[in-house]
């Protein structure tokens, strides 16, 4: 039994508790994700401290450039957008970019089965957020294109660690060098921000969480899941962020799915079996 697929999907369940978290926090989104990032990745850098030398290749390095650049296009894209519309075409369209920038960098084309079950999965996504009633702001289309850009830069370093993985290298290291390094660079936006609002319990104990459970240690699962599943196929696995913070919504927060959000939770779990499964092999003659 592959747990490859299982990890990647159990980082998709982490990342889909982090809005609900996050509303115990009374603090600057732009703050809140600095913080996030910058307690997760010294977590990761120091759980692979004795191996991040062998990590540090320019490749990793640019993709610490894009996890941060992830960050600031994602809240640039829903200070735009709103957050429904904002966050399903960056998380929708990652999957997409990361099964091009597979196939052209690395000659890794995508099966038809996975083609089918991405459309599939995006076409959920999209019937979940609409279904919440969702409404565009003012500024749509400079926030669409953010989230794309948003969604183009995940999918690089996504790709640069599951390349740099394949070819060796721990995963441990790989996600430490990406996310310490990550860390490094927005750390001068947390200082510039202000962290005198950590200091009341509840916001301290919801961004430990945000760092140590939603970004440490599920990108600790996401690198071991890259070590035996396809990146594109990864990425499509983490469509299920979307549908836990949706149902996490309905169980914690007293929320309310339309039909049209139940239809598209009941498409977006078909896709994801069906990407998860192994690949038939050929029958030899």
């Amino acid at each position: 039994m592959r747990n490859g697929p299982s990890a990647v999907v159990g980082a998709a369940v982490l990342w889909g508790t982090a809005g609900t978290a996050g509303l115990l926090v009374s603090a600057d989104s732009v703050a809140l994700a600095a913080a996030r990032l910058v307690i997760g990745g010294a977590a990761l850098a120091l759980l692979a401290s004795s191996e991040l030398r062998s990590a540090l290749r320019p490749s990793l390095l640019l993709g610490a450039v894009a996890v941060a650049a992830y960050q600031l296009c994602f809240f640039a894209a829903i200070s735009r957008t709103g957050v429904a519309i904002g966050s399903v075409v960056a998380i929708g369209s990652g999957p997409v970019f990361t099964g091009l920038l597979s196939w052209l960098l690395h000659g890794r084309r995508p099966s038809a089965r996975w083609s089918a079950a991405t459309t599939a999965a995006i076409a959920g996504c999209a019937a979940l957020i609409a279904g919440g009633g969702a409404q565009a702001g003012g500024q749509v289309l400079s926030g669409i294109l953010f989230a794309l850009l948003g969604g183009l830069v995940y999918a690089y370093y996504a790709v640069t660690a599951a390349r740099a993985i394949s070819q060796g290298l721990p995963s441990n290291a790989v996600m430490g060098v990406l996310f310490g390094g990550a860390a490094v660079i927005v750390l001068p936006i947390l200082l510039w921000q202000g962290v005198g609002w950590l200091t009341t319990p509840s916001s301290l104990a919801a961004v430990l969480y945000l760092g140590l459970g939603t970004t440490a240690f599920a990108y600790f699962l996401y690198g071991r899941g890259l070590r035996t599943t396809p990146v594109a196929t990864a990425a499509t696995l983490a469509l299920a962020e979307p549908a836990v913070a949706a149902l996490l919504g309905v169980l914690v927060l007293g929320e309310r799915l339309a039909l049209l959000s139940i239809l598209g939770l009941a498409l977006l779990a078909i896709s994801l079996v069906t990407v998860a499964l192994p690949e038939p092999r050929p029958v030899s003659r």
